[in-house]
């Protein structure tokens, strides 16, 4: 009966119909001004300044060089090789930031919580600093106040001589860099059969941790297995890669790989000035549990150590992602902030050099929104399923 009143319902009534319009027509009305927009924008260039769209420029040649480039590059490369260039710069130092950043910010988060008095206020000052302070001038600061300070070439600090040399100087950070021989193709897949292994064992070792309620540690176990399947097989395979150490020649350093000082310098301020923000979240992740469980805990005999890894973490973890998750994204766009400091990532190329070079305001502009806005819900889509699994399995 109440189905049968629920189907003579009218559809301007029908709550789940108008629910499904109200977003139809925000839609619609929201495309269709981006839409006129756009359209009186193209007809502006074409009658007022004969600057028809167009995204052919793409395939010129882009006439310059770049200092830092992950893949090979030069100036007769065409321009959509050079974003390319810096898009993979941009994700360097991106998953490197993120990284120590979240380690960086638990740490400081954990520090915050300590029942030493000095510990707890050192975590405290270094938050209220660091979340206070703009990360354009923290960047200008390590780029300018610490890494341009460093000693001149000729004065290189140099560490781990000879056995594995590295220089630090004010051009970068220089250190000994493998390039491929015949065999790397098959040390190739000796990698990912250790990295399959390795996380092979550690799926078995969480199932047995659940089953026992003695989790081991997953992680290292991890890592010790996949490092020494790399060992043996490059002890096996006959020098997979040749080792090239760098020297000084001349007034340069030559060899090996190297990593710029624009790099330092951006990766260091943006990870300090991150992790002061993910050490507040990590602090209220781990006061959302209660207090019970680690008295419990410890009256179990359970150390300190473990009270945080096995019982505080991994439910404080559900607290801590989503926040996390905008923290991650804020990071990628704001090496755009790397422009101040000359690191060469997708918006210095694609907004700097490609724009001034072309004079394609409109389409590079609109690549630099695409492009930032596709790694935005990429990374939140990523981190949200991640975050979904673990609240599930909680």
């Amino acid at each position: 009966m109440a189905y049968a009143e629920h189907m003579r319902t009218p559809l301007y009534r029908d709550e789940r119909f108008l629910r499904i319009a109200n977003q139809v027509v925000v839609v619609a009305l929201v495309a269709g001004i981006l839409l006129f927009l756009y359209s009186n924008m193209v007809t502006a260039l074409r009658t007022q300044k004969e600057v028809p769209i167009s995204y052919d420029f793409l395939q010129d040649t882009a006439g310059f060089n770049l200092g830092e480039s992950t893949i090979a590059f030069t100036r007769t490369d065409p321009i959509h090789r050079a974003m390319l260039v810096g898009l993979l710069n941009t994700f360097k130092v991106s998953i490197a930031g993120i990284v120590l950043a979240t380690i960086l910010g638990t740490f400081i988060g954990v520090m915050r919580l300590s029942s030493n008095f000095l510990v707890s206020k050192i975590a405290l000052v270094y938050i209220n600093v660091f979340r206070n302070i703009p990360p354009l001038l923290l960047l200008i600061f390590w780029y300018r106040a610490i890494f341009l300070k460093l000693p001149r070439v000729q004065e290189a600090i140099v560490l781990f001589d000879p056995v594995f040399p590295v220089y630090i100087a004010n051009r970068g950070l220089f250190f000994p860099w493998g390039t491929p021989t015949e065999s790397w193709y098959s040390y190739r897949w000796i990698l990912l059969g250790g990295f399959a292994l390795a996380l092979f064992v550690a799926h078995r070792l969480r199932q047995h941790g659940k089953r026992t309620g003695r989790m081991p540690l997953v992680t290292l176990w991890f890592v010790v297995i996949l490092l020494s399947v790399t060992v043996i097989g490059y002890v096996i395979l006959p020098d997979p890669l040749e080792i090239v150490k760098p020297a000084l020649k001349g007034f340069n350093i030559r060899g090996g790989g190297s990593v710029s000082l624009e790099f330092w310098g951006l990766l260091f301020g943006l990870v300090i000035y991150a992790a002061a923000y993910i050490a507040e979240a990590v602090r209220a992740g781990i006061l959302s549990v209660d207090r019970g469980q680690r008295e419990a805990a410890r009256a179990l005999g359970f150390s300190s150590f473990n009270i945080m890894r096995l019982i505080i973490l991994p439910q404080a973890i559900r607290v801590v992602v989503p926040p996390l998750i905008s923290y991650a994204i804020g990071f990628t766009k704001n090496t755009s902030l790397g422009l101040a400091i000359g690191y060469t990532d997708f918006f210095a190329i694609t907004g700097g050099l490609i724009l001034n070079n072309t004079g394609r305001a409109v389409e590079t502009l609109t690549i630099i929104l695409l492009v930032y806005l596709t790694i935005s819900l990429i990374a939140s889509l990523i981190l949200n399923m991640y975050n979904r699994k673990i609240t599930l399995s909680h």
